[in-house]
Protein backbone atom coordinates (compact mmCIF):
# COMPACT_ATOMS: atom_id res chain seq x y z
CA UNK A 1 0.00 0.00 0.00
CA UNK A 2 1.65 3.41 -0.66
CA UNK A 3 0.08 7.30 -1.07
CA UNK A 4 1.27 8.44 -4.70
CA UNK A 5 0.49 11.92 -3.78
CA UNK A 6 -1.61 13.90 -0.97
CA UNK A 7 -3.24 17.77 -1.79
CA UNK A 8 -4.49 19.88 1.36
CA UNK A 9 -6.48 22.67 1.44
CA UNK A 10 -7.62 24.57 4.72
CA UNK A 11 -6.79 22.12 6.61
CA UNK A 12 -6.09 23.64 10.44
CA UNK A 13 -3.10 26.15 9.59
CA UNK A 14 -2.19 24.35 6.16
CA UNK A 15 -3.42 26.78 3.45
CA UNK A 16 -2.83 24.61 0.25
CA UNK A 17 0.00 21.55 0.36
CA UNK A 18 0.83 19.47 -2.35
CA UNK A 19 3.30 16.89 -2.56
CA UNK A 20 4.55 13.41 -4.21
CA UNK A 21 5.81 11.39 -1.34
CA UNK A 22 9.19 8.86 -1.75
CA UNK A 23 8.30 5.11 -2.15
CA UNK A 24 9.94 4.28 1.37
CA UNK A 25 11.01 7.22 3.51
CA UNK A 26 9.84 10.90 3.81
CA UNK A 27 10.92 13.54 6.41
CA UNK A 28 8.99 16.48 6.78
CA UNK A 29 11.06 18.85 9.16
CA UNK A 30 10.54 22.38 10.72
CA UNK A 31 10.26 23.67 14.13
CA UNK A 32 7.40 23.19 16.36
CA UNK A 33 3.75 24.81 15.15
CA UNK A 34 4.91 24.76 12.14
CA UNK A 35 2.32 22.08 10.66
CA UNK A 36 4.15 19.05 10.57
CA UNK A 37 1.67 16.65 12.37
CA UNK A 38 -1.05 18.57 10.76
CA UNK A 39 -0.33 16.91 7.67
CA UNK A 40 0.56 13.38 9.19
CA UNK A 41 -3.46 14.19 10.75
CA UNK A 42 -4.54 14.86 7.20
CA UNK A 43 -3.21 11.40 5.56
CA UNK A 44 -4.70 9.75 8.28
CA UNK A 45 -7.86 11.29 7.98
CA UNK A 46 -7.64 10.18 4.26
CA UNK A 47 -8.40 5.90 5.74
CA UNK A 48 -10.02 6.52 9.01
CA UNK A 49 -13.78 7.97 9.92
CA UNK A 50 -11.66 9.62 13.42
CA UNK A 51 -8.46 11.69 13.56
CA UNK A 52 -5.79 10.77 15.96
CA UNK A 53 -5.90 13.42 17.76
CA UNK A 54 -9.49 15.11 18.15
CA UNK A 55 -12.93 14.20 17.43
CA UNK A 56 -14.35 17.74 17.23
CA UNK A 57 -14.66 18.67 13.41
CA UNK A 58 -14.58 22.54 13.25
CA UNK A 59 -10.60 22.27 14.59
CA UNK A 60 -10.10 20.91 11.85
CA UNK A 61 -10.90 23.29 9.20
CA UNK A 62 -8.67 26.48 8.88
CA UNK A 63 -10.09 30.14 10.61
CA UNK A 64 -12.02 31.53 8.76
CA UNK A 65 -13.10 28.93 6.21
CA UNK A 66 -16.28 27.06 5.83
CA UNK A 67 -14.50 23.69 4.89
CA UNK A 68 -11.22 21.79 4.84
CA UNK A 69 -10.27 19.50 1.56
CA UNK A 70 -7.92 16.59 2.05
CA UNK A 71 -7.27 14.46 -1.91
CA UNK A 72 -4.81 11.44 -2.05
CA UNK A 73 -4.46 8.85 -4.39
CA UNK A 74 -3.54 5.13 -3.26
CA UNK A 75 -2.10 2.45 -4.94
CA UNK A 76 -3.58 -1.14 -3.22
CA UNK A 77 -3.04 -4.40 -4.99
CA UNK A 78 -1.65 -2.59 -8.00
CA UNK A 79 -4.73 -0.25 -8.47
CA UNK A 80 -4.95 3.02 -7.72
CA UNK A 81 -8.07 5.26 -5.91
CA UNK A 82 -8.67 8.69 -5.54
CA UNK A 83 -9.82 9.36 -1.82
CA UNK A 84 -11.38 13.08 -1.61
CA UNK A 85 -12.76 13.90 1.62
CA UNK A 86 -14.09 17.07 2.64
CA UNK A 87 -14.61 18.56 6.43
CA UNK A 88 -17.33 20.66 7.26
CA UNK A 89 -18.24 22.13 10.88
CA UNK A 90 -21.68 19.85 10.71
CA UNK A 91 -19.98 16.78 8.94
CA UNK A 92 -17.72 15.15 6.38
CA UNK A 93 -17.98 14.03 2.43
CA UNK A 94 -15.85 11.00 1.52
CA UNK A 95 -15.64 9.87 -2.15
CA UNK A 96 -13.85 7.56 -3.71
CA UNK A 97 -12.60 7.54 -7.49
CA UNK A 98 -15.62 10.46 -7.42
CA UNK A 99 -18.35 8.36 -5.87
CA UNK A 100 -19.85 9.58 -2.53
CA UNK A 101 -19.01 7.07 0.06
CA UNK A 102 -21.83 6.50 3.03
CA UNK A 103 -20.96 3.88 4.54
CA UNK A 104 -17.56 3.34 6.91
CA UNK A 105 -17.36 -0.06 5.64
CA UNK A 106 -16.71 1.47 1.57
CA UNK A 107 -13.44 3.06 2.84
CA UNK A 108 -12.37 0.72 5.31
CA UNK A 109 -9.07 -0.89 4.14
CA UNK A 110 -8.32 1.59 1.11
CA UNK A 111 -5.44 3.01 2.97
CA UNK A 112 -4.39 2.16 6.02
CA UNK A 113 -2.04 3.92 8.55
CA UNK A 114 -0.62 3.46 11.86
CA UNK A 115 0.23 6.37 13.87
CA UNK A 116 3.17 6.97 16.66
CA UNK A 117 2.91 10.32 18.62
CA UNK A 118 3.70 11.69 21.82
CA UNK A 119 0.15 11.26 22.80
CA UNK A 120 0.01 7.41 22.59
CA UNK A 121 3.32 7.50 24.98
CA UNK A 122 1.07 9.37 27.55
CA UNK A 123 -1.20 6.55 27.92
CA UNK A 124 0.78 4.20 29.67
CA UNK A 125 0.72 6.62 32.64
CA UNK A 126 -2.35 8.03 32.39
CA UNK A 127 -6.00 6.68 33.09
CA UNK A 128 -7.97 4.17 30.83
CA UNK A 129 -10.03 6.24 28.75
CA UNK A 130 -7.24 7.00 26.70
CA UNK A 131 -5.97 3.10 26.14
CA UNK A 132 -9.51 1.63 25.81
CA UNK A 133 -9.97 4.79 22.69
CA UNK A 134 -6.18 3.19 21.63
CA UNK A 135 -8.21 -0.31 21.72
CA UNK A 136 -11.00 0.83 19.64
CA UNK A 137 -9.20 2.55 16.97
CA UNK A 138 -6.41 -0.14 16.78
CA UNK A 139 -9.79 -3.21 16.60
CA UNK A 140 -11.45 -1.14 14.10
CA UNK A 141 -8.49 -0.64 11.84
CA UNK A 142 -8.56 -4.41 11.18
CA UNK A 143 -12.28 -5.50 12.17
CA UNK A 144 -14.97 -3.45 10.16
CA UNK A 145 -17.53 -5.38 12.32
CA UNK A 146 -16.04 -4.30 14.89
CA UNK A 147 -17.49 -0.64 15.07
CA UNK A 148 -21.00 -1.62 14.19
CA UNK A 149 -21.15 -3.51 17.45
CA UNK A 150 -19.45 -0.31 19.08
CA UNK A 151 -22.00 2.06 18.36
CA UNK A 152 -24.68 -0.21 19.03
CA UNK A 153 -23.20 -0.81 22.48
CA UNK A 154 -22.99 2.94 22.88
CA UNK A 155 -26.48 3.65 22.00
CA UNK A 156 -28.00 1.22 24.26
CA UNK A 157 -25.91 1.97 26.91
CA UNK A 158 -27.30 5.76 26.66
CA UNK A 159 -30.62 4.32 26.83
CA UNK A 160 -30.06 2.26 29.78
CA UNK A 161 -28.62 5.32 31.90
CA UNK A 162 -31.75 7.43 30.63
CA UNK A 163 -33.84 4.83 32.30
CA UNK A 164 -31.08 4.80 35.03
CA UNK A 165 -31.79 8.07 36.29
CA UNK A 166 -35.83 8.19 35.36
CA UNK A 167 -38.45 7.11 38.11
CA UNK A 168 -39.75 4.90 35.43
CA UNK A 169 -37.67 1.87 34.96
CA UNK A 170 -40.20 -0.64 33.58
CA UNK A 171 -38.03 -1.79 30.91
CA UNK A 172 -34.50 -1.76 32.32
CA UNK A 173 -34.44 -5.34 32.87
CA UNK A 174 -35.14 -5.59 28.45
CA UNK A 175 -32.36 -2.87 27.94
CA UNK A 176 -30.15 -4.69 30.53
CA UNK A 177 -30.44 -8.08 28.52
CA UNK A 178 -29.21 -6.07 25.02
CA UNK A 179 -26.47 -4.32 26.59
CA UNK A 180 -25.47 -7.97 27.80
CA UNK A 181 -25.77 -9.31 24.24
CA UNK A 182 -23.74 -6.39 22.32
CA UNK A 183 -21.59 -6.11 25.17
CA UNK A 184 -20.45 -9.63 24.53
CA UNK A 185 -19.38 -8.91 20.75
CA UNK A 186 -17.47 -6.16 22.26
CA UNK A 187 -15.33 -8.04 24.65
CA UNK A 188 -15.24 -10.93 22.61
CA UNK A 189 -13.62 -8.79 19.46
CA UNK A 190 -11.41 -7.01 21.73
CA UNK A 191 -10.23 -10.30 23.16
CA UNK A 192 -9.66 -11.88 19.57
CA UNK A 193 -7.37 -8.83 18.66
CA UNK A 194 -5.18 -8.32 21.90
CA UNK A 195 -4.18 -11.94 22.22
CA UNK A 196 -3.01 -11.74 18.59
CA UNK A 197 -1.13 -8.36 19.05
CA UNK A 198 0.56 -9.93 22.19
CA UNK A 199 1.84 -12.38 20.45
CA UNK A 200 4.00 -10.17 18.10
CA UNK A 201 4.91 -7.55 21.04
CA UNK A 202 7.52 -9.30 22.77
CA UNK A 203 9.91 -9.51 19.57
CA UNK A 204 9.29 -6.26 18.31
CA UNK A 205 9.94 -4.32 21.61
CA UNK A 206 13.21 -6.74 21.36
CA UNK A 207 13.98 -5.17 18.24
CA UNK A 208 13.25 -1.11 19.04
CA UNK A 209 14.61 -1.36 22.56
CA UNK A 210 17.73 -4.01 22.17
CA UNK A 211 17.30 -5.48 25.51
CA UNK A 212 16.24 -8.46 26.80
CA UNK A 213 13.10 -7.67 29.01
CA UNK A 214 9.87 -9.38 28.53
CA UNK A 215 6.69 -7.87 27.64
CA UNK A 216 2.89 -8.75 27.76
CA UNK A 217 0.11 -7.12 26.91
CA UNK A 218 -3.42 -8.23 29.18
CA UNK A 219 -7.67 -7.35 28.48
CA UNK A 220 -9.48 -8.26 31.08
CA UNK A 221 -12.86 -7.36 31.05
CA UNK A 222 -14.11 -6.37 34.75
CA UNK A 223 -16.55 -9.35 35.76
CA UNK A 224 -16.05 -11.87 32.80
CA UNK A 225 -13.28 -14.51 32.90
CA UNK A 226 -14.76 -16.57 29.89
CA UNK A 227 -13.71 -16.06 26.34
CA UNK A 228 -16.60 -17.50 24.27
CA UNK A 229 -19.86 -15.17 23.65
CA UNK A 230 -22.30 -16.79 24.93
CA UNK A 231 -20.52 -17.27 28.34
CA UNK A 232 -19.48 -13.70 28.42
CA UNK A 233 -23.00 -12.43 27.76
CA UNK A 234 -24.29 -14.86 30.71
CA UNK A 235 -20.92 -13.05 33.16
CA UNK A 236 -22.21 -9.53 31.13
CA UNK A 237 -25.73 -10.28 32.89
CA UNK A 238 -24.82 -11.45 36.52
CA UNK A 239 -22.45 -8.55 36.62
CA UNK A 240 -25.21 -5.86 35.49
CA UNK A 241 -27.48 -7.28 37.80
CA UNK A 242 -25.48 -7.52 40.93
CA UNK A 243 -24.80 -3.95 40.14
CA UNK A 244 -27.85 -2.58 39.58
CA UNK A 245 -28.53 -0.69 42.92
CA UNK A 246 -25.21 1.03 42.61
CA UNK A 247 -26.18 1.70 39.11
CA UNK A 248 -29.57 3.15 40.04
CA UNK A 249 -28.06 5.04 42.90
CA UNK A 250 -25.58 6.73 41.01
CA UNK A 251 -27.71 7.06 37.33
CA UNK A 252 -25.28 5.50 35.47
CA UNK A 253 -23.65 1.98 34.47
CA UNK A 254 -20.77 1.08 36.80
CA UNK A 255 -19.52 -1.53 35.12
CA UNK A 256 -18.99 -2.92 31.61
CA UNK A 257 -16.96 -3.32 28.46
CA UNK A 258 -17.13 1.03 28.65
CA UNK A 259 -15.02 0.76 32.01
CA UNK A 260 -12.49 -1.86 30.75
CA UNK A 261 -8.77 -1.20 30.55
CA UNK A 262 -5.63 -2.82 29.18
CA UNK A 263 -2.65 -3.81 30.56
CA UNK A 264 0.82 -3.08 29.87
CA UNK A 265 3.89 -5.18 32.08
CA UNK A 266 7.35 -5.01 31.60
CA UNK A 267 9.17 -8.26 33.14
CA UNK A 268 6.01 -9.37 34.70
CA UNK A 269 5.41 -5.36 36.34
CA UNK A 270 3.59 -3.03 35.75
CA UNK A 271 4.74 -0.42 33.18
CA UNK A 272 3.12 2.39 34.27
CA UNK A 273 5.36 2.14 37.80
CA UNK A 274 8.42 0.74 37.39
CA UNK A 275 9.07 1.08 33.34
CA UNK A 276 11.62 4.33 32.41
CA UNK A 277 10.39 6.85 29.82
CA UNK A 278 12.59 5.34 27.09
CA UNK A 279 11.12 1.36 27.97
CA UNK A 280 7.55 2.91 27.70
CA UNK A 281 8.17 4.60 24.53
CA UNK A 282 9.48 1.45 23.48
CA UNK A 283 7.09 -0.42 24.54
CA UNK A 284 4.43 1.59 22.79
CA UNK A 285 6.16 1.77 19.49
CA UNK A 286 6.18 -1.99 19.77
CA UNK A 287 2.61 -2.05 19.87
CA UNK A 288 2.61 -0.12 16.70
CA UNK A 289 4.69 -2.22 15.33
CA UNK A 290 2.80 -5.34 16.23
CA UNK A 291 -0.76 -3.46 14.92
CA UNK A 292 1.28 -3.24 11.13
CA UNK A 293 1.66 -6.48 11.53
CA UNK A 294 -1.57 -7.73 12.01
CA UNK A 295 -2.58 -5.43 8.85
CA UNK A 296 -0.52 -6.71 7.12
CA UNK A 297 -1.92 -10.07 7.49
CA UNK A 298 -5.45 -9.18 7.31
CA UNK A 299 -5.26 -7.05 4.10
CA UNK A 300 -2.24 -8.64 2.66
CA UNK A 301 -0.12 -5.35 2.53
CA UNK A 302 1.77 -3.43 5.03
CA UNK A 303 0.18 0.01 6.10
CA UNK A 304 1.52 3.32 6.24
CA UNK A 305 3.78 4.41 9.21
CA UNK A 306 3.42 7.70 10.69
CA UNK A 307 5.72 9.06 13.07
CA UNK A 308 5.44 12.36 14.63
CA UNK A 309 8.13 14.09 17.04
CA UNK A 310 11.02 11.36 16.38
CA UNK A 311 13.50 13.88 17.60
CA UNK A 312 11.71 13.64 21.35
CA UNK A 313 10.71 10.18 21.43
CA UNK A 314 13.42 7.68 20.78
CA UNK A 315 17.19 8.06 21.61
CA UNK A 316 20.05 7.36 19.51
CA UNK A 317 20.14 3.62 19.98
CA UNK A 318 16.68 3.08 19.57
CA UNK A 319 15.70 5.44 16.60
CA UNK A 320 18.89 3.08 15.05
CA UNK A 321 17.25 -0.17 16.25
CA UNK A 322 14.19 1.05 14.41
CA UNK A 323 15.41 2.54 11.45
CA UNK A 324 17.57 -0.78 10.67
CA UNK A 325 13.96 -3.01 11.19
CA UNK A 326 11.81 -0.62 8.54
CA UNK A 327 14.80 -0.59 5.95
CA UNK A 328 14.51 -4.66 6.35
CA UNK A 329 10.83 -4.00 5.45
CA UNK A 330 8.34 -2.12 2.71
CA UNK A 331 6.83 0.25 4.57
CA UNK A 332 5.73 3.64 2.95
CA UNK A 333 7.24 5.93 6.34
CA UNK A 334 6.16 9.80 6.93
CA UNK A 335 8.34 10.72 10.11
CA UNK A 336 8.19 14.44 11.33
CA UNK A 337 11.42 15.97 13.52
CA UNK A 338 12.10 19.43 14.19
CA UNK A 339 15.58 19.28 12.56
CA UNK A 340 17.03 17.79 9.33
CA UNK A 341 19.12 15.40 11.02
CA UNK A 342 21.97 13.97 9.13
CA UNK A 343 21.55 10.87 11.30
CA UNK A 344 18.34 9.91 10.74
CA UNK A 345 18.80 10.70 6.74
CA UNK A 346 21.96 8.50 6.67
CA UNK A 347 20.09 5.53 8.48
CA UNK A 348 16.87 6.31 6.21
CA UNK A 349 18.04 5.43 2.99
CA UNK A 350 16.19 6.84 0.03
CA UNK A 351 14.78 9.84 1.85
CA UNK A 352 12.33 12.17 0.67
CA UNK A 353 13.20 15.43 2.29
CA UNK A 354 9.93 18.69 2.74
CA UNK A 355 11.02 21.34 4.91
CA UNK A 356 7.60 23.02 6.95
CA UNK A 357 7.32 26.59 7.63
CA UNK A 358 3.60 28.44 8.14
CA UNK A 359 2.18 25.50 7.02
CA UNK A 360 3.67 25.56 3.29
CA UNK A 361 6.25 22.40 2.45
CA UNK A 362 9.14 22.72 0.03
CA UNK A 363 10.81 19.88 -1.06
CA UNK A 364 14.25 19.79 -0.75
CA UNK A 365 15.59 16.41 -2.82
CA UNK A 366 15.76 13.03 -1.65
Amino acid sequence: MRLCSVAVADFRNVRTAQINPGERFNLLYGLNGQGKTNLLEAIYLLGSPRSFRTSRLPELICHGKRQAQILGTVESGGVENRLQLIIEAAGRKVEIDGKAVYKASQLHGKLNAVVFSPDDTGMVRTGPDSRRRYLDRAVYMGDIGYLHCWHSYQRILKQRNQLLKSADRSCLDVWTEKLAETGAEVIERRLRFVSVLDGKLQKYYATISGGSETSSLSYRPDGVKSIEREQIQEELLELFTRQQRSDERYGTTTGGPHRDDLTFMLDERPLKAFGSQGQQKSFVLALKMAEMDNLQHTFGEAPLLLLDDMSSELDTQRNNNLMEFLTMRKIQVFITTTERSPALLEAAPHCAVFHVKDGNLTFEGS
